[in-house]
């Protein structure tokens, strides 16, 4: 990684355009899934942090951001407000049901036919973007680079693998979706008799007396605190009762003592990797492998080592510590979960300066019915109230995309409070205002201030830094010593992508 002055980082980028499109793992619309790439060699967590609060996502090394006017199936990046989160019931169902596994020693003989059987973030980028490029750059003085960066196949390539590892919409999804319904009541028919009593009032749902019963608890409340007495249509979620119970309780209540089993969670630095992440690789490598075989029906001799490196273990961004940071540091990490010495799960994170960025889950098909996938984002979730303990802007907890137009992948608008970013103005919206939109429009702009525009708007390519022949350079700089050149359009596209701020951070690599 490059220094800038006082030994800060740079991060340096390759962009790969994104004007083509390939096959959507939603709708299976062979050519109706565009998103705009770039290979990242290096990158500082400020600068991902800043760069998914545009809309980006990595996959490996490999960045993208859906093209989201014109793709099938618009994804739209999602976080939950992890201090504010309380469980739901069918959350709370998932810890009693580990709990009782831990305790008393008997996996659920049904399958949770309800939960996603893959993770929450190869569902546009590509699965293994081995291809892009194969070697690092190295890290050195801006006056004293040694290498030029390796040279990168052309977007056509890029696209193909995109298209070749996009999973199916059934296996697009990482966390369990919450029961639709909490509760059912079952119909039964009604007694012969003379019909209805005119004197008594109509029968009703209990469904619905029972919402009505919670509207007017909240209309109470409110007007006890002053607030408003216009009850809002929807229902309060859980976060907003007074006496819940956080999350880490019912955790811990799931993890009883003199028990069965014993599970714990352990965080392993992975990039670069720790001594402790490299003494668990091959046990770790091989859940993977059975996940990959029992869920996406790969062959025995699929994914290689290398595949499950490139995919899982590397990552662009860089080791940073920070005074007022968690301790573990930023960057990217696995957790892994060891039952009774054994790893049955792990999930891959980024820690970042205001999150905790889910990656991706994978699991031993053993313990499928323990929806281990919903059980990982609730552990994600307490882990970031964790982290915001110690480093109070940490209070956001990442799952990749919401899809409305996807059913199976609604399920991640259940972690609330939870918000969705407008395409447009990159302001965040909470969830309920944005699906009534999402209802009628695949693509919406969420923010409804007419007024309102991107912050970070592309002001002045000229001031965009490029990598040119081992030099650090504005655009301006670079353009004059390239006469000629007509990579104009392709620069403007890209600095317009990644916004002003970062196009004067972040170094593109022209070749």
């Amino acid at each position: 990684m490059l220094k800038m002055a006082g030994n800060k980082s740079y991060t340096i980028v390759e962009y790969f355009g994104g004007d083509s499109g390939y096959r959507c793992g939603y709708c299976k619309n062979d050519e109706g899934n565009f998103s705009h790439g770039m290979w990242s060699h290096t990158m500082t967590v400020q600068d991902y942090q800043d760069l998914i609060d545009r809309g980006w996502r990595r996959s490996g090394k490999y960045v993208y951001k859906p093209n989201m006017n014109k793709t099938c199936c618009p994804q739209y990046t999602i976080r939950c407000h992890a201090p504010k989160f309380q469980p739901s019931k069918s959350h709370k169902k998932v810890l009693k049901k580990m709990s009782k596994f831990i305790s008393k020693g008997e996996l659920p003989k049904e399958q949770d036919s309800g939960e996603p059987m893959d993770a929450v973030c190869d569902e546009a980028g590509p699965r293994e973007p081995s291809k892009a490029c194969h070697s690092e750059v190295k890290c050195a003085a801006i006056t004293d680079i040694q290498k030029e960066l390796p040279e990168c196949p052309a977007i056509t390539e890029v696209q193909k693998e995109v298209a070749d590892a996009t999973p199916t919409g059934s296996e697009t999804s990482k966390k369990d979706p919450a029961s639709v319904a909490d509760e059912r009541t079952t119909a039964t028919a009604p007694k012969p008799g003379m019909g209805a009593d005119p004197g008594r009032p109509l029968c009703r749902k209990a469904k619905d007396l029972r919402k009505e019963r919670r509207l007017q608890k909240e209309q109470i409340r409110q007007n006890a605190e002053g607030v408003s007495s216009i009850v809002s249509p929807t229902p309060p979620s859980p976060a907003q009762t007074s006496q819940s119970k956080p999350l880490e309780d019912f955790i811990n209540e799931s993890l009883p003592d003199n028990s069965s089993h014993c599970l714990e969670v352990r965080l392993v630095r992975s990039n670069p990797p720790s001594p402790q992440f490299k003494a668990s690789f091959d046990a770790s490598y091989q859940v993977y492998k059975l996940y990959q075989m029992a869920i996406h029906k790969d062959p025995p001799d699929k994914p290689t080592e290398s595949q499950f490196r490139r995919f899982l273990c590397d990552s662009p961004l860089e080791t940073e510590h920070s005074p007022d940071g968690p301790e573990e540091g930023y960057g990217s990490f696995h957790q892994q979960y060891w039952l009774d010495e054994r790893i049955v799960a792990v999930g891959v994170i980024d820690i970042l300066p205001t999150c905790v960025s889910s990656v991706y889950l994978y699991y031993d098909p053993e313990f499928s019915s323990l929806s281990l996938g919903s059980y990982s984002a609730l552990r994600e979730i307490a882990f970031t109230v964790q982290l915001q303990k110690q480093s109070p802007k940490l209070s956001y907890y990442y799952l990749g995309f919401y899809i409305h137009s996807c059913p199976k992948m609604r399920y991640k608008g259940q972690y609330r409070p939870s918000d969705l970013l407008c395409p447009e103005t990159y302001a965040w919206v909470p969830i309920e205002q944005c699906v009534l939109q999402l209802e009628t429009s695949r693509y919406a702009r969420f923010n409804q201030d007419p007024d309102a525009g991107d912050p970070r708007v592309l002001k002045d390519v000229s001031r965009a830094l490029v990598l040119y022949r081992r030099a650090v350079m504005p655009y301006a700089a670079y353009s004059r010593k390239r006469k000629g050149s007509s990579d104009e359009t392709e620069v403007q596209q890209y600095a317009g992508l990644v916004g002003q701020d970062c196009a004067e951070r972040i170094l593109l690599y022209r070749a």
